[in-house]
């Protein structure tokens, strides 16, 4: 009966070493994204994902490494028609020029508005209509000679991914969709491989720091093997009659489709764009490019009947009215531009020119991807491993000798 019991004991290291490297592997991938927000009390007691605790690092990394060497903003700017912006917008602009018009003029001339026939008011909204494609040329052009001032794209960037720290973790979730799932099963047989060993050693002699050691060896080592087998070797390396490479720069081309399709949906799509224009660093200079068309729009309209306009409206409700044409348009902006966002995902193609680019980079380059998420951290991870590794050895060797 004592020998059965004592080789049960044996039987069950390597068993409960599997067990051990399979559970801090897991444990790891989940510290990496979990929680969402700290859980403990600040600074040492809790814990919060690695990731989204570093977003805004982890933000910058990504843009500095990836969409700051891989787009050009203003090369994708260029790629705007503005014939095929005004079709799109054009609907809908011409209702809110019309609602502006009205506004404007109700203010700034309420007399000279009010006595004007229906008529005279659909000429003005028909001149204002039928220039409308002259000044969406002229905006699409200033537009792509200042989209660097007016859209700060890394910004936008980082903005987006600390103040959404899910989408930061769906981004490196789905990257490494196959690698974090492999370094959880990794843990299973790397754990139940070192405990062979360890069995051995037990078998000949009982020293009671044996197990403990050879949990902290299974939760270190295995950590840390997964992690060399995801990255290393970078390139294509021949070892006997098998090519191997690192399992994430193996999958370059399917990882730069996955990684391009979300940055392009939920990142860099038209609506976030948009609001980035509008409200973001460079709105003021946004604003100036308006209101240089508009006057100069509005100065056209006037020209022929400036002297009767002027007596009509003064001159210094003329520039108020000229001020505040341009506060509306610039305001109500977000309610034409949005109409655009179909043919701007489509003549902006970011999504395929953003993985065409990252299937090329080298695979150094590419490493930097993913690994950033963690790289500067994973020590943690490895040492978390450890320490569990080492505790399960520790009530292995309680449960030996109660």
């Amino acid at each position: 009966m004592e020998w059965n019991v004592q080789t049960l004991t044996l039987l069950l290291i390597p068993i409960i070493s599997a067990i051990v490297g399979w559970f801090t592997n897991y444990l790891a991938v989940k510290m990496m994204f979990y929680p969402i927000e700290f859980v403990g009390i600040r600074p040492f007691f809790g814990w919060q994902g690695l990731i989204p605790a570093k977003r805004r690092e982890m933000a910058e990394i990504e843009v500095e490494l990836v969409l700051g060497k891989l787009l050009s903003v203003e090369e994708i700017a260029q790629r705007l028609d503005a014939d095929q912006m005004t079709l799109a917008i054009e609907r809908r602009l011409k209702q809110v020029l019309r609602r502006i018009v009205n506004d404007v003029m109700q203010e700034s001339a309420p007399t000279l508005w009010a006595a004007m026939p229906v008529q005279g008011k659909n000429l003005v909204y028909y001149r204002i209509e039928m220039d409308i494609p002259n000044v969406v040329r002229k905006m699409v052009r200033d537009f792509q000679q200042n989209v660097g001032e007016i859209l700060n794209i890394r910004e936008l960037v980082v903005e987006q991914l600390t103040n959404d720290p899910e989408l930061i973790n769906e981004i490196f979730l789905q990257a490494g969709a196959k690698e974090f799932p492999f370094i959880e099963r990794s843990g299973l047989y790397f754990g139940f491989l070192f405990g062979l060993p360890t069995m051995v050693l037990w078998y000949f002699v009982q020293y009671w720091w044996i197990l403990p050691l050879g949990g902290l060896l299974v939760g270190y080592l295995t950590n840390w093997i997964a992690i060399k087998i995801i990255f290393e070797p970078k390139r294509p390396t021949k070892v006997g009659i098998f090519t191997i490479q690192g399992m994430f720069l193996k999958r370059q081309k399917e990882v730069s489709g996955v990684y391009s399709e979300i940055i392009e949906k939920r990142l860099l799509n038209p609506e976030n764009i948009t609001h980035a224009v509008l409200q973001g660093s460079g709105s003021g200079q946004l604003l100036e490019l308006i209101e240089l068309h508009v006057n100069d729009a509005i100065e056209r309209y006037v020209s022929v009947a400036q002297p009767y306009f002027a007596l009509g409206v003064g001159s210094k409700d003329y520039f108020r009215m000229k001020e505040m044409a341009v506060k509306r348009l610039f305001e109500d902006s977000d309610k034409f531009l949005r109409y655009a966002g179909e043919y701007a995902a489509e003549a902006l193609a970011i999504g395929d020119d953003l993985r065409q680019k990252m299937e090329a980079l080298s695979p150094e380059e590419f490493e930097g991807v993913l690994r950033p998420a963690y790289k500067q951290d994973e020590w943690k991870l490895i040492v978390v491993g450890a320490i569990l590794g080492m505790a399960a050895g520790f009530a292995q060797l309680s449960f030996i000798f109660t």
